[in-house]
Formats: structure tokens, C-alpha cells, sequence
């Protein structure tokens, strides 16, 4: 393989992580929706602000499907890794406070999964977009 191909089978990968990354967004904030009730029961939080994380959710995975080819890949992975290390630290506090018997565990991991979506999706809106170089432009584009 040369290392060419090895870059573009890094940015291939990079470019599917991205756009899973999001799919499981939409998914988790769909079964937050359907499932507010049973679910916000469960980890002790009201059933709308199930649906309201749900909402971000959708939104936030939406956004990151949708911008996936007009954003540089260095972005996406600089997010998702805040994104993903706010999310294991959200719910470190959560099961600790749940240890400790308070009932905030679940509205402090709840509350991440509502805030953290709708700023990755803000930051991704305001990121400078894809720089057009004549390896990136569509074959019939004009210069």
C-alpha cells in the first residue's frame, strides 16, 4: 500500500466514524423519545426532559451527518473526542452520585446528553468549512 492509499484509507475511516458518530446520536435521541417514560422512570428524570434530550440529540446527530463533507475531518475528531470525553466524565459523576445514593445522577447525565449535542452541532455550524483545492472539487467544476 502506498501512502497515499494509506492516507485515504485513514481519511475513509475518519470520514465513517464521523457519520456513525452521528447515526448514534439520531438513534439514541429516537429510543430517548420513544422511550421517555420508561427511561426517565428508570434513571430517575422527568419523562419531557427525556424527550428534550432526545430532541438534542436528534439535532446535534443531524447536524454532525449533515456537515460530515463540508467540514475537515481534524475537526470532527477534535470534537467528537471533547464531546466523547465530556460524555465519560458526565456519567462518572452520575454513577458516583447514584452510589452515593443521591437522586441527581441520572439528571446530571441527562442534562450532558441535552447540552453537549446542541453545542457539538453549534461549534460544527461555525467551523470554517472544507477549503476547495483542485483534489477536492467536483470533476466538472469550474476554477
Amino acid at each position: 500500500m502506498t501512502q497515499a492509499q494509506a492516507a485515504t484509507s485513514s481519511a475513509t475511516r475518519r470520514l465513517v466514524g464521523a457519520i456513525a458518530d452521528g447515526a448514534v446520536k439520531v438513534l439514541l435521541g429516537a429510543a430517548f423519545i420513544i422511550g421517555a417514560a420508561e427511561l426517565g422512570d428508570r434513571l430517575g428524570v422527568s419523562a419531557w426532559l427525556m424527550v428534550v434530550s432526545g430532541v438534542a440529540l436528534l439535532i446535534g446527530g443531524g447536524v454532525e451527518v449533515g456537515y460530515v463533507r463540508s467540514r475537515p475531518l481534524s475537526t470532527y475528531t477534535w470534537l467528537m473526542v471533547a464531546y466523547d470525553s465530556g460524555w465519560v466524565l458526565a456519567t462518572l459523576v452520575g454513577l458516583l452520585m447514584a452510589w452515593r445514593d443521591s437522586s441527581a445522577g441520572g439528571e446530571v447525565w441527562i442534562g450532558y446528553q441535552t447540552a453537549a449535542p446542541i453545542a457539538l452541532a453549534a461549534l460544527l455550524v461555525a467551523a470554517a468549512p472544507v477549503r476547495s483545492t483542485p483534489d477536492t472539487r467536483a470533476p466538472n467544476s469550474a476554477a
